[in-house]
């Protein structure tokens, strides 16, 4: 069976990468890069690597020669994943790939606030068209995203959010990485939808106690409401586009959008618990800032 990875040279890609091999024969991964020479060390390894990218749409189908399971990585440019993503799938019906799994959000089709939700929800409408098997792998959001927050609270003393006292269910790359491992292997590939979450949620209260505890800085946190939280960010000279996004996630996380309302279902996948923020962070070095 061969198993081939989008974006493999991107942060889940390369992780992903990891697991298979610790699943698998190298020879049976094959690594897709817009710029191979990124995935040298993977080639030394001997997985397969080969050319791939999303705006050159007629150069992907021949890439996809021979795959059994392919794991779509949602593109990171902002306005761009939905025709980027439509490509990858289209080429996967020309190559006769029988079963893809694509890396969406937690509850895309509930979330109203999420930025990122509208292009995930887009994409799974067309994967819902394919002729293919599909398995939909519903990210919540990933520790590592929290990590510059906790560095700024850190050097401010301040953590400002509009996110009340909503909790986010985190968990880190590396365990999303093990799902998606552990699906592309499985013995059988249904149809799936995986709302995929941290086993243990946080407020932006516990999360300042954490940055706290590994630094030994106290962090206030500054709850305000969304429309000052966006005055605020503007006048620290963030760009619209950032504003509208931070403080959107916000009102996810006080909506509850990046809760998990199926607790388990990942570390159940994986085969042990998920990893703990505060983990996720000292990891990091943030109790060095």
């Amino acid at each position: 069976m061969t198993i081939a990875i989008t974006g493999a040279t991107g942060h889940l890609g390369r992780l992903v990468i990891d697991e298979l091999l610790s699943r698998t024969e190298p020879a049976t991964i094959v690594a897709l890069a817009r710029d191979t020479a990124k995935a040298a060390d993977m080639a030394t390894r001997g997985v397969q690597v080969r050319p791939f990218d999303y705006d050159r749409p007629d150069t992907l189908a021949p890439a996809l020669d021979g795959v059994d399971r392919l794991l779509l990585i949602s593109g990171s440019a902002v306005g761009q994943r939905v025709p980027q993503h439509a490509a990858v799938i289209a080429a996967a019906t020309t190559a006769g790939v029988p079963f893809v799994a694509y890396t969406s959000v937690l509850h895309a089709d509930a979330a109203t606030h999420l930025a990122v939700a509208p292009e995930h929800v887009e994409t799974e409408a067309l994967l819902a068209e394919a002729p293919f098997t599909v398995a939909l792998l519903r990210n919540g959001w990933y520790s590592e995203n929290l990590v510059d927050t906790a560095k700024q609270a850190a050097d401010s003393g301040v953590l400002l959010t509009s996110a009340d006292d909503g909790k986010q269910f985190t968990a880190s790359r590396a365990d999303f990485a093990a799902a998606a491992a552990a699906v592309l292997t499985a013995p059988t590939a249904p149809a799936a939808t995986y709302e995929l979450a941290g086993d243990t949620g946080f407020s932006y209260e516990q999360f300042a106690e954490m940055v706290s505890e590994l630094t030994g800085k106290p962090v206030t946190v500054n709850h305000v409401s969304s429309q000052e939280h966006r005055a605020a960010l503007a006048d620290a000279g963030l760009p619209d586009g950032l504003v509208d996004f931070l403080v959107s996630t916000d009102q996810a996380i006080a909506d509850g959008e990046l809760a998990d309302t199926e607790p388990g279902t990942l570390s159940r996948l994986i085969g042990r618990p998920t990893t703990p923020m505060g983990e996720t962070l000292a990891k990091v070095a943030v109790n060095r800032v």
